[in-house]
């Protein structure tokens, strides 16, 4: 490819799969624009053999995708859970209190800062999305409304605003400045401080087939050699790393200013990515060639109980939910309508396949025979929270990696 990695800038980058041409994930419909044309973006996923990043080639204007964002992190219960735990564990650890500074990069609506506020540790949100740092500052969570980079960090520092912990968690993915973004990690980090970042992991990507991960908003796929790369490149060490589920798998880096010393999690984690193969090109084409043959089991499975009369319906107007209904074609001829939790997204329609969304409640009130769980990711929390439903006899298909009723 002509375009240089967004991380090391080299070139040429080598393909690795196109997904074809989707509306943009998050772009719901209201009725009054079902009739309207939807704007739609190439989704081709890339490599880069000199740093290892997994890319795509689109960039759509992060103004587009992020001012006005309908994901609210606080509709997750797992996801609260997740950083209620987390931030007590580092307010522990790091001795934080009173004089301290927890600083988060898009912050969302403060689903992690409240729980360090909660703690008595002075906190700082940075969300570019105005309805997501609105909800924020409701729940007296200083949030500035903007997007982060060197300059914003240099304006943080200059005002005396550094951090002791921050926290970056599914940002780097998003952002189409990432060597401007770790600079300003490591100008408003503390000397002494730590900064958490959390990233889908790419190994998982490809050995558990989650294509669905794949959409516009998420411009990069991250092994631990490609961010060991990264934060090197700005004089920032991985000074630890854990493989969590989150996610379908993520790795949560701790990143600090060089010199630090570097855990053997890291070191082995390196040596057994280089094992598996993931700085390699192949790697990732024998996961793309895995594809289309989900597509045949997964679509096949819906059609069959389509064709025996049984009702369907979908769990989750996610993002990754979008490009697996666009991508294999799964739409109103197969399901009925989408559940969410979210109020955010009930009553409009979804990216493409203009399905309505619903309340969870539909479920049992409409009662489809099965649910296709599109926030698989969850799925252990939305399972638990259908119980009702599943006493009456519906049955949910989770697609990924392979289909499977429960």
């Amino acid at each position: 490819m002509s375009i240089p990695c967004r991380s090391c800038g080299s070139r040429p980058l080598q393909p690795v799969l196109s997904l074809g041409r989707t509306p943009l994930a998050n772009a719901f419909l209201t009725a009054d624009r079902l009739g309207e044309a939807e704007p739609r973006y190439p989704l081709d996923l890339v490599f880069c053999p000199a740093c290892s990043l997994v890319q795509i080639t689109e960039t759509v204007p992060p103004e587009v995708l992020f001012a006005d964002y309908p994901y609210f992190s606080s509709f997750s219960d797992t996801m609260v859970r997740s950083a209620r735990d987390l931030a007590g564990r580092l307010a522990c650890e790091r001795k934080l209190g009173a004089d301290s500074m927890a600083m988060e990069i898009a912050s969302n609506d403060g689903y992690l800062l409240q729980h360090y506020r909660d703690l008595g540790v002075p906190v700082l949100g940075i969300e570019p999305a105005a309805n997501l740092a609105n909800a924020a500052e409701q729940k007296n969570i200083p949030t500035r409304c903007a997007f982060f980079g060197r300059g914003l960090a240099e304006d943080l520092a200059a005002e005396g605003r550094r951090a002791d912990v921050l926290h970056a968690h599914n940002v780097l993915a998003h952002v189409a400045d990432l060597n401007g973004v770790v600079a300003g990690i490591a100008i408003v980090l503390k000397p002494d401080g730590l900064a958490v970042i959390e990233v889908p992991y790419a190994r998982d990507l490809s050995e558990k087939c989650e294509f669905d991960t794949i959409y516009h908003e998420h411009l990069c796929y991250f092994s631990l050699r490609a961010l060991d790369g990264l934060f090197r490149r700005h004089r920032l060490s991985v000074a630890d790393v854990e493989h969590i589920p989150l996610h379908g798998g993520s790795l949560r880096l701790f990143v600090a200013h060089a010199g630090t010393a570097v855990s053997d999690r890291v070191t082995d984690l390196l040596a057994a990515e280089r094992a598996a193969g993931l700085l390699t090109l192949d790697f990732y084409r024998e996961f793309a060639g895995r594809i289309e043959a989900l597509r045949g089991r997964l679509v096949g499975l819906l059609r069959q109980l389509k064709g025996e009369g049984r009702r369907l319906a979908a769990y989750g107007a996610s993002a990754k939910g979008s490009t697996l209904l666009n991508v294999f074609g799964i739409g109103a001829d197969l399901l009925d309508f989408v559940v969410d939790r979210s109020t955010v997204k009930q009553g409009r329609f979804t990216p493409g396949t203009h399905l309505p969304i619903l309340r969870p409640e539909a479920l049992l009130e409409r009662r489809p025979d099965y649910v296709l769980l599109l926030t698989w990711n969850f799925a252990d929390e939305i399972l638990a929270q259908q119980a009702a439903y599943r006493a009456q006899g519906g049955r949910f298909i989770i697609p990924v990696p392979e289909p499977r009723l429960v």
